[in-house]
């Protein structure tokens, strides 16, 4: 109500200002002016997006008027640019709250800039579009990238090869195919791979069907493995394998090539069909190998460098490209070499001498001790078959002991060689290792690096005279049992001296086994029935009724079954090839049974193994075995082999 007091006091009718009041509201229709309301809630809805002005910035604030009844204010560091922000500036930004607890409208303008950003990717871009954006930053499982509005970039569809570190993108422009744009969700995923592979695939169908075997072509290095690098030709990645790399020897690829290195190569094989290609980068050079049969002929000697060390040998290096192969039997022809390195080492300067080329192999082998005097060229004519020589025993096996004569000749002395008439089993028996023997040498043999020594010869053959002299078929001696084996017994006459008790002389009766009459340690009155000189036998018998031979009596021997000989038995253990009467006699003797054999036997020489190292001990090469006729003596000493 107006106050018509004042209204007096100023001279002014009511009527007047009635009539100016409603000149003043005079206002648009009623639909025009609900109208106009209806708009301006709807502009200030929370969540829209409105026009504004800068008016000023206050500390880390932008003041901004959208043309509400209160200003509102936008954090400064959501602005790309703080420098670019001034009073005046008009810009977009959305209404996160229309008015807060102090009566502020807050306002984003980051917010807004997404969204129309996503509305500008969405109406412009589709899937399978290329676009380029600035990597913003590492997230996980990938980058973020922005191309208006930030997108997913997988670390797998970084690159084709996944980089170690992905980081190295960040503030990078990179281009990229949109794989998926999922709308209710606002997320795009882009691929740079798949942009990639596109494109090689598009240059691999342009150099497949221009590259050629024998080309030189440009590449960079992309990977490097043990066995080689992949090189990539441009579309399409070729193998550089590491024997191809150089002539030379190339322990690893890293050598040769580094990753990003542009390098020049030669196409040697491209298979079409499965998409590969084989390169090389030695072939660029002329191959060493094709002088090498004139400037290495056989026999030739020349110097190089150890370059590699294995367990059967040393590698040496006679120039780029160019390597030889000393075995470790060609090293020494004394030493026992159990490793090369014993005799040297990676980067030692040797001289060898050339035994052989293989050019189709493109190898050459070498020999260092070629370089020196052979002293078994001197063995025969130092120690002539009769010799007595002094050594020590350097190793025991079951077949004999090796009796070291100098640093590197070794002679076989053979369980067969050590005594006349004892029986040896093995040669520890006798001897030790390291023992000071002497002995007689039977046999040299250069070609073969052998050498037979006897320790028996330094005696007479008791078998000669005083065994036959001393008994005599018929004459009845007494002895003790000391084996027994499936086909008889053995009796000691004297030490030393044994003879045979088959098991058919044991009795007029049928004897299943020899332990059935006699036992080990019995002591026994036994008859002669022959004294067999030449094979060293003496047959025995206890049967009542037993004739003794006479030399009109001897016949030929009935075969005696081949069972291995149980040691390396004196001749009087086996029975004699004569035994023919009675039938019975013609037992096998001690070399005959079979269960015996698995335990007892000595090999001949000429089967024996190669000697048995010990452990700290390795058998060297030349170390060969004797043959039973190389360790034979003369025609006095005949040999104690199993009879026919």
């Amino acid at each position: 109500m107006v106050d018509e007091l004042i209204l007096q006091d100023m001279n002014v009718a009511p009527e007047e200002i009635e009539r100016e009041v409603d000149a003043a509201m005079a206002a648009p229709e009623a639909e025009n002016l609900e109208k106009a309301i209806d708009e301006s809630i709807r502009h200030f809805e929370q969540g829209s997006i409105v026009s504004g002005r800068v008016l000023s910035i206050i500390g880390d604030d932008v003041i901004v008027d959208v043309g509400y009844k209160s200003e509102g204010l936008v954090p400064l560091m959501e602005f790309a640019n703080a420098d670019e922000v001034k009073p005046g500036t008009k810009i977009e930004v959305l209404l996160d709250a229309v008015e807060d607890d102090a009566g502020i409208i807050v306002l984003s303008k980051r917010k807004a800039d997404r969204i129309r950003g996503w509305e500008k990717v969405i109406n412009e871009h589709a899937e399978g579009d290329v676009v380029t954006g600035r990597v913003m930053r590492k997230i996980k499982g990938g980058l973020l990238v922005d191309i208006g509005v930030p997108v997913f970039l997988p670390a797998s569809q970084v690159n084709i090869r996944r980089p170690g570190d992905i980081a190295e993108y960040i503030g990078k422009e990179v281009t990229c195919k949109i794989l998926k744009i999922d709308e209710e969700r606002r997320n795009i995923v882009v691929s740079r791979r798949k942009l990639i592979e596109e494109e090689r695939d598009r240059m691999k169908t342009k150099l497949m069907a221009e590259i050629e075997v024998g080309q030189l072509r440009k590449g960079v290095v992309k990977n490097i493995a043990d066995f080689g690098a992949f090189v990539d030709l441009g579309g399409i990645d070729g193998l550089l394998h590491i024997t191809d790399m150089s002539w030379s020897r190339v322990s690893h690829p890293s050598e040769v090539v580094a990753i990003d290195e542009e390098i020049e190569v030669v196409i040697l094989n491209v298979d079409h069909e499965r998409e590969r290609i084989a390169l090389g980068l030695k072939q660029k050079t002329e191959n060493p190998w094709t002088k090498v049969p004139e400037k290495y002929p056989v026999q030739t000697r020349h110097k190089g460098e150890v370059v590699n060390i294995v367990n059967y040998g040393a590698f040496v290096k006679l120039e780029d490209g160019v390597e030889g192969l000393v075995h470790i039997s060609e090293m020494s022809w004394t030493r026992r070499i159990n490793h090369p390195s014993e005799m040297v080492a990676i980067g030692d300067i040797v001289e060898v001498v050339v035994l052989g080329i293989n050019e189709e192999k493109q190898e050459i082998s070498l020999g260092m001790k070629q370089t020196e005097a052979n002293p078994w060229a001197r063995v025969e004519e130092k120690y002539p078959a009769g010799t007595v020589v002094q050594g020590r025993v350097r190793n025991l096996t079951n077949y004999g002991a090796f009796i070291e004569l100098e640093e590197g000749i070794d002679g076989l002395l053979h369980v067969s060689d050590m005594s006349w008439t004892k029986k040896i089993n093995h040669p520890s028996e006798l001897l030790k290792k390291s023992d000071k023997v002497e002995a007689v040498v039977l046999n040299v043999s250069e070609e073969k690096k052998r050498v037979a020594l006897g320790l028996k010869q330094l005696e007479h053959d008791p078998w000669q005279d005083e065994i036959p002299k001393k008994y005599a078929p018929g004459q009845t001696v007494h002895g003790k049992v000391t084996k027994l084996t499936s086909f008889g017994a053995f009796v000691e006459m004297e030490p030393d001296l044994e003879g045979l008790l088959h098991i058919s002389e044991m009795s007029n009766e049928k004897i299943e086994k020899p332990e059935d009459v006699v036992k080990v340690g019995d002591e026994v009155d036994v008859m002669i029935l022959r004294v067999d000189s030449d094979n060293r036998k003496i047959g025995l018998s206890m049967r009542p009724d037993a004739q003794p031979e006479t030399d009109a009596d001897e016949s030929p021997a009935k075969p005696e079954p081949s069972e291995p000989q149980a040691t390396a038995a004196p001749a009087e253990e086996t029975a004699s090839s004569e035994e023919v009467t009675p039938p019975e006699e013609t037992a096998p003797s001690e070399e005959a049974p079979a269960e015996e054999a698995a335990s007892e036997e000595a090999p001949s020489e000429e089967s024996a193994p190669s000697e048995e190292a010990p452990s700290d001990e390795v058998a060297p090469p030349e170390e060969k075995r004797l043959s039973a006729e190389e360790t034979s003596s003369s025609d006095d000493t005949p040999e104690t082999t199993p009879e026919a």
